[in-house]
């Protein structure tokens, strides 16, 4: 039997672990990315982990979240990265070059090779042919250390594309047809690859789109081979010494196959306040919308742009309607410029805004009271845009400009015919704002602003667990329902003590001050908890805030690492009707913690008493024995810690006798 294009670049990566799904493996990381809303923390702990140069083939620090310098957090953290990167080989990219995704697939990215990232939407890179992963900070930190990352290996999804998209039919409308079918919860312990012959008619810029967004899905990662169309994207970015020709074998096992009649997608909108509530645009039809933004990690690449343009042209937006547009990098910004693109943009009464994420993760451009927001991001959560009322649509740039220009939710179909565009051979390359590091760093000197807080770090793991429950939570909670990353609170990545006192709090405004007053407790969520964002900041601020262990049905992938690496137990209901027998301030024990934690890697229940409703509940810790380490240790650092005493032991000890 042969193997899926994953399996074979997983099998070249391989450090340890077998390739059985649910087990776990160790893979060697190439590549690895990082931005500034969560690259801070990732430093900060590279920094705690004392090695002196980053192992990658290549790291790059990318400046794309925290835009907006309304004080001197923001810049200091920009100036702490740049010259962190500097120290320990990484580049770096400044601000105004580009959203990270964009540009690490213009520039950076190789087909066959592994990339982490301490973002979700890391995957875009999968539209080149790279096992393109995202993680939490610590993860990629121990990966720029040198040292492999670990993951359960998934299991294997086949997406079979027949066909060819119809006119205004786009690679948005695939992949949330895909959401559509299989929530956001359904790719989770899963790779998405795609295959069949519709491929051909997909650009590496399309297939970016499609990976992008299978973070929704809940995937470990997506991917699409890599071929003539990678190649022609790779030679007109004067790359093509990076192509390696890499598909799935013919024979290839999958354990789900999807099939999607390309030809048969008409223009679908994801509708609030979830990637996957999704119904054609034709339903929507004639909706009022009050603000249309385009661009994000998604959908801001020259082709987006240029297509935007060609059906601004001439026109103008709408008088109710605010019209705002990122570029997705500045070669992508250089290049509508010199077309004469942007001058269309301008002259329709679009705003441009900076090559940044933006109004994706909520860094201005907030919609008014009550207001509907056609948006081509990949999110379109409860809150995200910083306006809790506003209601945001998740659309392809077609339907998001013509929108804009009619002032109401329009059927492309029902407007005209689509534009052609003309793309080019070969893109404009300079990559002038990207910062190679030193090869001697021995005088460059870390700068730290006084933003900059250490991070918390646990402790071992007591025998017994107590405390209340401090909240109860629904299912499909996010990373921004846990941590929220607004404007005005995106400043504070590096202080996490301040960022600690809003944990929670759009789902419970009373949260951190409970936990301060009951000296921490437990977490009760529902069905995929933690789904969305890779910042560790949710878990970083509950343990600011004492948090002992989170009770859910189940948890996102990301989040959970995360509470592990943090030494934050994860558990789940191993009978989800006792979610039902627990209340906001009951008192829960768990006696024998350590001794429990590491029976449940034999697969053994974890008993935890109830003491408040006098029951007994029973719960299962999904973990690996090296995870149950690290719980046990209080976390990832204190486990590498530890680790690195115990061989300096054994060390000294071969030393004396020696002697």
């Amino acid at each position: 039997m042969g193997y899926t294009l994953s399996q074979k670049i997983i099998r070249e990566h391989l450090v340890s672990g077998e390739m059985t799904p649910g087990s776990e493996i160790s893979v060697r990381i190439d590549q690895t990315l990082t931005q500034d809303s969560t690259g801070t923390m990732a430093y900060l702990q590279f920094e705690a982990i004392g090695v002196p140069r980053v192992k990658t083939k290549l790291s790059v620090a990318y400046i794309d979240h925290n835009m907006l310098q309304s004080g001197f957090e923001n810049a200091d953290d920009h100036k702490y990265i740049q010259t962190v990167a500097a120290k320990y080989g990484i580049r770096f990219s400044r601000p105004g070059n580009g959203v990270c995704h964009q540009v690490h697939i213009e520039r950076f990215g190789i087909p066959g090779q592994t990339l982490l990232g301490s973002d979700s939407h890391t995957p875009t890179c999968g539209g080149l042919g790279m096992l393109a992963i995202g993680a939490g900070g610590l993860d990629v930190a121990v990966a720029m250390g040198g040292g492999p990352y670990y993951i359960n290996m998934p299991k294997m999804c086949k997406v079979e594309l027949t066909g060819r998209l119809a006119p205004w039919s786009t690679a948005k409308d695939v992949i949330l047809e895909l959401l559509r079918r299989m929530s956001v919860k359904g790719g989770v312990g899963k790779i998405i690859e795609y295959s069949g012959e519709g491929l051909r008619y997909l650009s590496v810029p399309e297939r970016a789109t499609i990976t992008n967004m299978g973070a929704e899905l809940g995937a470990t990662t997506s991917i699409f081979p890599s071929d003539e169309v990678t190649l022609r994207f790779l030679e007109a970015q004067g790359r093509s010494e990076s192509f390696v020709s890499i598909s799935a074998d013919s024979d290839a096992h999958y354990d789900e196959v999807i099939s999607i009649d390309l030809s048969s997608l008409e223009p679908m909108v994801a509708k609030p306040h979830m990637p996957d509530n999704v119904v054609p645009v034709a339903e929507i039809s004639g909706l009022k919308v009050d603000q249309v933004c385009i661009g994000s990690c998604t959908n801001s690449s020259l082709t987006d742009m240029l297509k935007v343009a060609a059906i601004l042209q001439g026109k103008t937006v709408h008088d109710d309607v605010s019209l705002v547009i990122s570029p997705g990098s500045k070669q992508v910004f250089n290049m509508i410029a010199q077309t004469g693109a942007l001058s269309d943009m301008i002259a329709s009464g679009a705003r441009i805004l900076e090559c940044s994420c933006g109004p994706c993760i909520g860094m201005g451009q907030s919609p008014k009271t009550d207001a509907i927001s056609l948006r081509t991001n990949n999110r379109n959560f409860y809150s995200r845009s910083g306006t809790a009322s506003a209601q945001v649509y998740l659309v392809s740039p077609e339907v998001a400009v013509i929108a804009a220009i009619r002032g109401e939710v329009t059927d492309p179909r029902d407007y005209g015919t689509p534009p052609e565009i003309e793309i080019p051979n070969r893109f404009l390359i300079n990559d002038n704002l990207v910062v190679i590091p030193p090869e001697d760093s021995s005088l460059v000197r870390v700068v730290r602003g006084p933003n900059i807080k250490p991070f918390p770090l646990n402790t071992e793991m007591p025998d017994q667990m107590e405390g209340k429950v401090l909240t109860k939570l629904e299912d499909n909670i996010t990373t921004d329902h846990i941590m929220p990353s607004n404007a005005k609170l995106l400043p504070y990545r590096s202080n996490i003590p301040y960022l600690a006192d809003y944990c929670l709090t759009p789902s419970d405004p009373d949260f951190p001050e409970k936990a301060k007053k009951h000296d921490g407790g437990f977490i009760v969520g529902g069905a995929n908890y933690g789904q969305g964002s890779s910042r560790e900041h949710a878990a970083l601020a509950p343990l600011q805030l004492g948090v002992k262990a989170v009770l859910a049905v189940s948890f996102a992938r990301i989040h959970m690492a995360n509470l592990i690496n943090n030494g934050i137990l994860p558990i789940t209901f191993a009978n989800a009707s006792d979610y039902d027998k627990i209340s906001v301030l009951d008192n829960l024990v768990i006696e024998d913690a350590r001794k429990q934690i590491l029976s449940s890697v034999n697969g053994l229940t974890i008993t935890i008493r109830n003491v408040t409703q006098e029951c007994l509940l029973e719960a299962r810790c999904e973990i690996s024995e090296r995870q149950a380490r690290i719980l046990l240790s209080g976390g990832l650092l204190n486990h590498t810690r530890q680790i690195a005493r115990d061989e300096s032991d054994v060390s000294d000890t071969n030393g004396q006798e020696d002697t």
